[in-house]
């Protein structure tokens, strides 16, 4: 299927942008303003003149979801139901971890835990090197052993603290209708729903939600594997080297999202009779292109903003849609860190959309930008804030905004929307 020959609406160019976490509350350390309004944003506020605004609650009130049901909502697919696959299998799609119905699929963080099972760190420092991830879990695939001899684990590293780990049972089907391990996150319908948290958090018992046969057998193994982590890792010679350098020993894996079954979604292109391409960098990003069959373009690492912004504007001279997800506000959120968020913020204005705009040579381009949801540094966890969403072309209608804030998102003219219906308003404002 071409770009040209799709329903009639080749003529509609959307770069779409979804700055992760990008939503936050007024914080003391930028004088009681959020990351946004505290930075300088010439590029986002040229755009916000060209547009109109308004507020996106990404999945529902009172819900604070994690990234994957946040951006399959933001995409148009409404996942607050029992047909979400979760997310352990969206991450094992996107970083190519054999997985059939059946086996059980989990995101892990690795974490540093004392010898109570206290987490110390939910992210283990955050830093933590490649070559260091992929011997620990070697190490752990080689020296994990259930007492079900027929049961086994494969953990695959992914992107700094990340993991996926997939559970096999040789002879019987293992349900994912179990909770999780790491005690930030609730599961609700198969959704991942952040927790308020505290300063004393211990790893949480994973148990079976119903009586049957293969859910307390998925518990268990999970609880098997989870419990013999520590004593492998603790005085791993990787772990005696980071402690002798200050840094947070990798001893727990924080497990949660289980599922076990393939998902079978409408692609993108055929929902929305346009051709869409992704560029994305995370394993639930990439895993959620795969799963909708968009086009993936590779453009550089996750802070390479300069050629995302070149290869979202080249795509789309081939595409009506091209998706780029910015992962880096996020984590500045979960870290409290409201003044790295505003200078990222700032960074990903000069050095992406500088040069998205810079390099875009198609005529009247559509820009639609938002979040996936917020991640307030004040609560360092994701949350039900809305976020701010701006639409922006010459094919659009003005409404007086002036900046990207979460105030002017407020203000503007298209009030408040829920993430299912993001893409398909911005599709028929064009006019």
């Amino acid at each position: 299927m071409t770009a040209n020959k799709i329903n009639g609406k080749s003529n509609k160019k959307i770069i779409y942008v979804l700055l992760d976490g990008i939503g936050d509350l007024p914080h003391p350390s930028l004088n009681n303003m959020t990351p946004l309004e505290a930075a300088s944003t010439p590029n986002l506020d040229n755009l916000a003149r060209n547009g109109s605004m308004g507020q996106v609650i990404s999945v529902g009130r009172g819900i604070a979801p994690q990234s994957d049901i946040a951006v399959f909502h933001m995409l148009g697919y409404d996942f607050k139901n029992k047909l979400y696959v979760g997310r352990g299998v969206v991450e094992s799609i996107g970083c190519n971890l054999d997985f059939i119905d059946g086996d059980l699929a989990l995101r892990g963080n690795f974490a540093t835990v004392d010898d109570k099972q206290k987490i110390i760190d939910r992210r283990a420092g955050r830093i933590i090197l490649k070559e260091e991830a992929i011997s620990l879990c070697d190490t752990l695939n080689q020296n994990i052993h259930f007492s079900d001899k027929d049961a086994s684990i494969s953990i695959v590293p992914t992107v700094a603290h990340r993991v996926t780990i997939r559970l096999r049972h040789a002879k019987k089907k293992l349900s994912a209708n179990i909770s999780n391990t790491d005690p930030a996150y609730d599961k609700i319908d198969g959704m991942g729903i952040a927790k308020t948290t505290s300063e004393t958090m211990v790893i949480d018992k994973s148990l079976p939600q119903d009586n049957l046969e293969e859910s307390l057998l998925a518990a268990n193994l999970v609880n098997e594997f989870t419990q013999q982590i520590y004593p492998i890792l603790d005085q791993h010679v990787i772990n005696i080297k980071r402690k002798s350098n200050g840094l947070s020993p990798i001893n727990s894996i924080l497990s949660r999202d289980a599922g076990n079954k393939f998902p079978n979604y409408q692609p993108i292109n055929e929902k929305y009779g346009l051709n869409v391409a992704s560029i994305v960098d995370m394993p639930v990003e990439v895993g959620i292109s795969k799963i909708l069959n968009m086009d993936a373009i590779k453009a550089g690492n996750i802070d390479d903003y300069e050629i995302k912004g070149k290869q979202a504007a080249k795509a789309l001279n081939d595409y009506n849609i091209v998706y780029v997800h910015i992962k880096g506000p996020d984590e500045f959120g979960h870290d409290g860190d409201a003044v790295g968020k505003k200078i990222n913020i700032e960074e990903i204005d000069r050095r992406f959309f500088g040069s998205l705009i810079n390099n875009i040579t198609v005529e009247n381009p559509t820009f639609l930008i938002c979040g996936d949801h917020s991640t307030p540094c004040i609560k360092k966890s994701h949350s039900d804030d809305p976020i701010p969403l701006l639409i922006s072309g010459n094919r659009v209608k003005k409404d007086g905004s002036t900046r990207y804030t979460e105030t002017s998102a407020e203000r503007g003219r298209l009030g408040t929307l829920v993430g299912i219906n993001v893409l398909n308003t911005a599709i028929n404002l064009i006019t």
